[in-house]
């Protein structure tokens, strides 16, 4: 049995929670969020213990591994300290990090606590996105000609006045790095590593500091070209999220609100509706096998198929896009270029979220 906690109870915390409930060989073991009314709604409907303080948690229950659903900018934080304090493994949200040195580092105590780390891309999982991705790796589909992303959603002043982190360089980014990190995971997952960016960002309809607009071309290093367009300034709500891709054999169109239909599929147009899927919203179905393969790997040593590095390339493409956009130049991946503003260091707010070791946790 692999034991779980979860170290965040805001908007992505239920369906972690569902999906441990669903897996067999998972339990959930402690839910913790530095708000007690979030952790205590869980406790209640789970039936577990609740915490506001995520060492206490770690010292008086068993637990395996550890969900940071803690603002993004907070992961590695959160991360590093679970892995070498407590030796647990961690599953990540999405973004796994907001700067690659801090991916760096958390590979480094990964490596050194012997711990596993997991980065959350529960939409590979989709249907359509495995249909699609099988027949471009084996060759089906020939020459990959263009792919391009848009995702066209809504998050109003409200989403960004919730909480102090929202809306900032050093704890969230903007629409890339919340809402588009999937789609340019996905964008990676089916075509291929990237190897030239251009990109613009706006804020347009929003008062914050990160970007509700931006649009990027690339190169591929197969020779594909590509286009990203991801905004937050769709009205009145969430439109779609959707990845084409062109090829010398036929054209793809994944779509719905989370790349969860097949729109167009020409090589077997009769194979839509059984690739597409349903989703209650955008966050999918994909938590439960994404929970499943972590538990195969800690009691069976099946390895998981989103690695540590598979998580790293879109972060590695969103530093990219967000350099070439500051700069107003075009960036080469290889050169390894990274964002001046996400990410940036701002102590006050980091400590809102920070939780000072208990002092038996301290001495150890």
């Amino acid at each position: 049995m692999v034991h779980f906690a979860i170290l965040g109870c805001g908007r992505i915390a239920g369906n972690h929670l569902q999906a441990i409930q669903e897996v067999p060989g998972a339990k959930l073991a402690a839910v913790c969020d530095l708000i007690h009314e979030r952790a205590d709604g869980y406790s209640r409907e789970f039936g577990v213990p609740a915490y506001t303080d995520y060492h206490r948690m770690l010292l008086k229950e068993p637990i395996d591994v550890v969900c940071v659903l803690t603002p993004s900018g907070m992961h590695p934080i959160h991360a590093m300290d679970i892995m070498q304090r407590y030796g647990k493994h961690i599953v990540v949200e999405k973004p796994l990090a907001l700067r690659l040195a801090d991916i760096d580092a958390m590979r480094e105590v990964a490596w050194m606590a012997s711990k596993k780390i997991f980065p959350v891309y529960q939409h590979r999982y989709n249907k359509a996105v495995q249909l699609v991705r099988d027949a471009i790796q084996t060759g089906a589909m020939g020459t990959v000609a263009l792919a391009t992303v848009r995702v066209r959603w809504c998050r109003p002043q409200t989403y960004y006045d919730r909480d102090p982190w929202r809306g900032t360089w050093s704890l969230d980014g903007g629409a890339l790095t919340n809402q588009g990190i999937h789609y340019l995971d996905l964008l990676l997952y089916l075509v291929g590593e990237v190897e030239q960016v251009s990109a613009v960002t706006a804020t347009q309809l929003v008062n914050a500091e990160v970007e509700d607009t931006a649009v990027a071309t690339l190169r591929f290093v197969g020779g594909a070209v590509g286009v990203v367009e991801v905004t937050t300034a769709a009205r009145p709500h969430d439109f779609e999220a959707s990845i084409s891709v062109l090829t010398e054999k036929g054209t793809a169109v994944l779509g719905g609100i989370a790349c969860n239909e097949l729109w167009t599929w020409t090589p077997a147009p009769e194979a839509c509706a059984a690739n597409s899927e349903t989703f209650p919203n955008v966050y999918g179905l994909g938590h439960t096998p994404f929970i499943r393969d972590v538990v195969r790997e800690i009691l069976e040593g099946m390895p998981h198929p989103i690695s540590l590095e598979e998580g790293t390339r879109a972060i590695r493409l969103l530093s990219a896009i967000y350099r070439s956009a500051e700069d107003g130049v075009s960036v080469f991946l290889k050169d390894h270029p990274a964002s001046r503003l996400l990410g940036r260091h701002n102590p006050g707010l980091s400590a809102l979220y920070l939780t000072p070791p208990q002092p038996e946790a301290a001495q150890d």
